[in-house]
């Protein structure tokens, strides 16, 4: 079959042999001979517009098949660009696109077996939702019978079967979403993508439609690519998440991995809530060993970053020093290996206390559990209340000034 040639074939299997299975398949459905293998790779992805500004640089990601990829990043990023790129709602300037080890830089939007869901709805507003959900089938000529299957099994595993006969101006944001997505899933793609769904709705309805997403992830073996600005959206639905500024990629791992292991600054201030304190430090080596001075305190490293520092012969430099604020320890004391701070803002969060103080000229955060804290500490502190903290030895971060990147990777 000729690159670009797009085919739909209404069979029992499939009639074109791809590589990544070698055997038929029983979808009944295949533009461009795609299997239901849905892996993806983008190989040296850009997007340049006119005035050649680019919006996405050299973007490289393998996505493995039934992988849920959050693309994660400020405004701007240009992590929408690339989901509209995928979908083909905009050209590739240069690079390839796979789907299924074929390249679909070429095929139109229709013929790639992705379907997408708008942070708009995108829902048409003369329609049921019966009609909005049925439409896509409509027009491939789908059967009454197979559709009506279709759009009640995806109303049902949404919970919305009591809203098929209403139109969408009778709705909420949260049922809006809902009937968005439904219209999706009744195409049975290989791909979803989903631009930033949940950034219209309210606090409690992101947190009820994030666990409807993780549920129907759980009932849909398929892949996601998903895009948010929300961290917490991202630590908690991917598998992988890509972090993106300014068109490049950041980092690329799973939730856990950019937290306890963030390759720079950029990575480490985004992720993680709040955001890591950073202080400007000094990387001490004594004899065969590594010690950091920082706001006149002498702070321990554990074995472990010792270890990583000798294996990669860094030497006794100015680094930033980045300890997350729950991994700030509360001292009673001043002593040598503790900083001193003075109380900016105390916030009681019930089973923690956030301390906003100001420590080496800098603004820092710290979580305190209140299990950790005096009957008369957990009354809250007052503004000016000086206080000492240290830092744990094996939770430590320590970047490069100048790069910005970790020296510990």
């Amino acid at each position: 079959m000729a690159d670009g040639a797009a085919v739909w074939r209404p069979v029992a299997r499939c009639v074109v042999f791809c590589s990544p299975c070698m055997k038929g398949c029983s979808r009944g459905r295949y533009p461009y001979g795609l299997c239901s293998m849905a892996d993806l790779s983008l190989r040296n992805i850009k997007k340049i517009y006119d005035k050649n500004v680019t919006a996405v640089h050299e973007f490289n990601l393998e996505i493995a098949d039934k992988e849920f990829i959050v693309l994660v990043g400020p405004s701007g990023c240009g992590k929408s660009t690339t989901l509209r790129m995928i979908a083909g709602l905009e050209d590739i300037s240069e690079g390839d696109l796979l789907i299924g080890g074929k390249r679909v830089n070429d095929v139109e939007p229709k013929d790639r077996d992705i379907a997408m869901v708008f942070q708009s709805y995108a829902l048409y507003p003369h329609m049921t939702v019966y009609e909005n959900m049925a439409f896509s089938l409509k027009l491939r000529h789908v059967s009454k019978d197979e559709i009506d299957k279709k759009v009640r099994d995806a109303a049902a595993i949404l919970g919305i079967t009591e809203y098929l006969e209403r139109k969408p101006k009778a709705l909420s944001g949260g049922q809006r979403q809902r009937v968005a997505i439904g219209r999706a899933i009744v195409r049975e793609p290989q791909v979803f993508l989903m631009d930033e769904p949940l950034s219209n709705l309210d606090a409690k309805l992101r947190n009820q439609m994030r666990a409807e997403i993780i549920k129907l992830r759980q009932r849909i073996d398929t892949t996601f690519i998903y895009v948010t600005h929300d961290q917490t959206e991202a630590m908690t639905l991917g598998d992988r998440i890509v972090i993106m500024r300014d068109g490049y990629i950041m980092q690329i791992g799973t939730p856990q991995e950019v937290f306890d292991r963030p390759a720079n600054i950029f990575v480490a201030g985004f992720i993680g809530s709040p955001q890591m304190n950073l202080f400007n430090a000094r990387l001490e080596k004594i004899g065969e060993g590594y010690q950091v001075s920082c706001a006149g305190a002498t702070i321990a490293l554990s074995d472990r970053i010792q270890a990583r520092l000798t294996e990669k012969q860094v030497g006794g430099r100015d680094i930033i020093l980045g300890v997350r604020p729950e991994h700030v320890l509360l001292k009673s004391e001043k002593s040598s290996y503790t900083i001193s701070a003075t109380v900016d803002v105390s916030e009681m969060m019930g089973s923690e206390v956030y301390l906003h103080v100001t420590a080496a000229g800098k603004d820092a955060v710290l979580r305190i559990p209140t299990t950790e804290l005096t009957e008369e500490q957990r009354g809250g502190f007052s503004y000016g209340t000086e206080i000492h903290f240290t830092f744990r030895s094996d939770l430590l971060h320590l970047f490069d000034p100048q790069t910005e990147k970790s020296l510990l990777l």
